[in-house]
Formats: structure tokens, C-alpha cells, sequence
């Protein structure tokens, strides 16, 4: 695969990951269908490896979120803005300590956001609670599944 579609390749990925903290945006789908863009052009055994593994765990996600509480994202506040701190923290995480640093730099981002907004740690932290009671459980297991397959792909491209 040439570098202008690693890149186009790795783009559909980056949104992917983005697009699982935008509500009704199919992030995991789109993670997911770049693995598969990737594998069809590289058709070597890693890339099959990694797609049949990243479409297991994908799916495994998609039922573990259904057996999760519904989603209350307006009822405690979560704004747009919001979504992008917790987003960027979680990627930021993820840079820095892989795979677990996400879960820490999403609720970093959430608390940065609050803070930002509420002026004081107490109020801040007891927004992130709620918010974390909301809808932070799903976005989280949803957000570091898509960041585990891209992980693993740039592995792969490292590797290969």
C-alpha cells in the first residue's frame, strides 16, 4: 500500500476514533471499516489477523454497550465542547501511556472542561461524577476498544 493511502487509511481511522464521542456518528463502524480497507490492500496474514481480531472485539463491544445503562448526555450537562475535551484528553492519554492512559485523559478532560467552566474543584469534580454516571462508562469501553484496534494497526504498519 502506497503512502498517500496509508495516510487516506489512517485519516478514516482518526475520525472513527473522534466520531465515537459524537452521538449518532458510527465511530466504531468507521475504525472498523478502515481495518478492512487496509487488510483488502495489503492481503498479507497480519492484515487479515488484524481485521478478523479487531471485527471480534468490535463486536464484543457492541454487546457489552447494549447491556449498558442508556445513555442521559443532556440531563447532566454534557455540551459539544465537552465531548472534545474528554476526546482530546483521551487521545492525549492514550499518546502518552498506551491503551490505559486513555481512560485517565478522558476523565481529565471532562474534569479540565468543568473546571474551565465552574471555576472551583469541588463543583468541577462533582460534575465529572455525574457525567461519568451518565455516559462515560459506554463512550469509555467504546473509545478504548477503537483506540486498541488502531493501536495494533500502527503496530502493523510499524511492523510490516
Amino acid at each position: 500500500m502506497d503512502l498517500p493511502q496509508l495516510f487516506l487509511v489512517g485519516l478514516v481511522l482518526l475520525l472513527g476514533v473522534l466520531g465515537v464521542l459524537v452521538p449518532g456518528v458510527p465511530g466504531t463502524w468507521l475504525v472498523w471499516a478502515g481495518v478492512l480497507w487496509w487488510a483488502l490492500h495489503e492481503r498479507s496474514a497480519l492484515a487479515w489477523s488484524l481485521l478478523v481480531s479487531a471485527t471480534a472485539l468490535l463486536l464484543v463491544v457492541q454487546v457489552i454497550e447494549w447491556q449498558l445503562p442508556p445513555r442521559r448526555l443532556r440531563g447532566v450537562g454534557v455540551s459539544r465542547r465537552m465531548a472534545v475535551y474528554a476526546g482530546a484528553g483521551a487521545l492525549l492519554g492514550f499518546v502518552v501511556v498506551p491503551v490505559l492512559g486513555a481512560a485517565a485523559g478522558f476523565v481529565g478532560g471532562i474534569y479540565l472542561c468543568e473546571r474551565l467552566r465552574l471555576g472551583t474543584h469541588g463543583e468541577a469534580w462533582a460534575s465529572v461524577r455525574a457525567v461519568m454516571r451518565a455516559v462515560g462508562t459506554s463512550v469509555l469501553v467504546e473509545l478504548l476498544a477503537c483506540l486498541m484496534v488502531v493501536g495494533a494497526w500502527v503496530g502493523a504498519v510499524l511492523v510490516g
